[in-house]
């Protein structure tokens, strides 16, 4: 991670089993249904290789067409606990996946991106969350 800048975080706690939340958070088929901040949002294609070196790549769209691709290289993949990785641009995430007495807790850690504002990208990344916790938990 970044020394410069304090590192931003989301979590949500999902009532699931953490085998079905690991499939569901790394599966293509289901990254497409829920990985978006809002309606407003949707992926458009999604390409998962989760193993230590593997790449993936999503690509988010809005309605009007505009975009990125979300894209980067897997550096430690642990079944069920943790997900780290280094995004293109070199702004690295790490995703952790807790047992808890009420559920999975699942807090995501990340570089900022310069030039966005922090609560803009914080939200962006806790309504991510929240899509993800309301698909795992109805499906």
């Amino acid at each position: 991670m970044e020394n410069q800048t304090a590192l931003l975080s989301a979590s949500t706690l999902v009532k699931a089993p953490i085998e079905k939340i690991w499939d569901y958070w790394t599966g293509p088929e289901h990254i497409m249904q829920w990985n978006n901040p809002s309606t407003e949002w949707k992926t458009t294609s999604v390409e998962n290789d989760v193993r230590s070196g593997g790449k993936f790549s999503f690509v988010m769209e809005t309605a009007n067409g505009s975009g990125f691709t979300f894209a980067g290289t897997y550096d430690e993949v642990i079944l069920h606990e943790k997900l780290s990785y280094v995004l293109s641009d070199g702004r690295r995430t790490i995703d952790l996946f807790s047992i808890t007495p009420e559920g999975v807790s699942i807090t995501e850690l990340f570089d900022p991106e310069k030039g966005t504002p922090e609560t803009e990208q914080q939200a962006f990344c806790a309504g991510v969350l929240e899509h993800f916790r309301r698909y795992a938990e109805n499906h």
